[in-house]
């Protein structure tokens, strides 16, 4: 495998960069590094907003951040792209969300700023390294956002759900039974087009490396789509290469025999 022609290197997080403990290994932090040193960008793309994934990247400091699935990208200290819902239409999804799923629906909504969350258990009571998430029941809620998603335990519901927001971009996430949704075509892979743009490169210059369903296009899409071996089957297939696990420095093994 000749890897000496990517210029760019793009990670989702959970499942993926994030190990079961929810950070980044010293070795694997490492091996990004000198990846670097070498003068590769790298890139963290993510599901999570920023806010909230800051924590969890500061062993790397990215070049480029992608995160609420591909609805804020940031390139340095400067923000290139932004798509969010008005606080019209964020309020009118959210009755819409909770007319189909009732009014006890766990949501939670991704601002420029925070992440919001009607939990009924507060995530950092069962896994401290969760992140940081703002309690409200969104009785009040006035903000544009740049996702929304919401928790559906029916999978009837989950169909309806899609057929309700189809004029959205509509995604599950794995882990749970959480659905996001963000502006049409708003998606992980749009962004990533988006940042090769910015740069001139080409998408034949890019490795991407995912875990989940959200994580499909952008491997399918680069130059070199990478799948944890904690992947989906569904990620996997869609995958040119397979590696070790998040729990096994599957990326830093990867790195280090192929780029480094």
């Amino acid at each position: 495998m000749n890897c000496t022609k990517y210029k760019i290197l793009f990670f989702d997080l959970d499942g993926t960069l994030l190990n079961s403990q929810k950070c980044i290994s010293d070795i694997t932090a490492q091996s990004i590094l000198r990846c670097k040193e070498k003068g590769i960008r790298i890139a963290v793309c993510t599901s999570r907003c920023e806010s909230n994934s800051l924590a969890f990247i500061e062993k790397i400091n990215p070049d480029i951040i992608i995160s609420s699935g591909g609805a804020l990208v940031k390139i340095g200290n400067q923000y290139i792209f932004r798509h969010e819902f008005d606080s019209k239409e964020t309020k009118a999804i959210l009755q819409q969300i909770r007319t189909l799923i009732g009014d006890d629906c766990e949501i939670a909504i991704d601002t420029a700023n925070a992440n919001y969350w009607n939990y009924k258990i507060n995530p950092n009571t069962t896994q401290q390294n969760w992140g940081d998430s703002v309690y409200t029941d969104f009785s009040d809620f006035d903000e544009p956002a740049l996702k929304i998603c919401a928790e559906i335990l029916d999978d009837g519901k989950a169909s309806e759900f899609f057929d309700c927001f189809s004029d959205y971009d509509c995604v599950r996430f794995s882990d749970g039974k959480w659905y996001k949704i963000t502006k049409k075509n708003i998606t992980k892979e749009n962004a990533i087009r988006d940042v090769v743009s910015y740069y001139g490169y080409d998408l034949d210059e890019v490795i991407s490396f995912g875990d989940d369903f959200a994580d499909i296009g952008m491997l399918k899409m680069s130059g070199l789509g990478v799948a944890m071996g904690n992947s989906l089957h569904e990620v996997k297939e869609s995958a040119d290469v397979i590696i070790g696990t998040n729990d096994e420095n599957g990326i830093a093994l990867f790195l280090n025999q192929y780029i480094l």
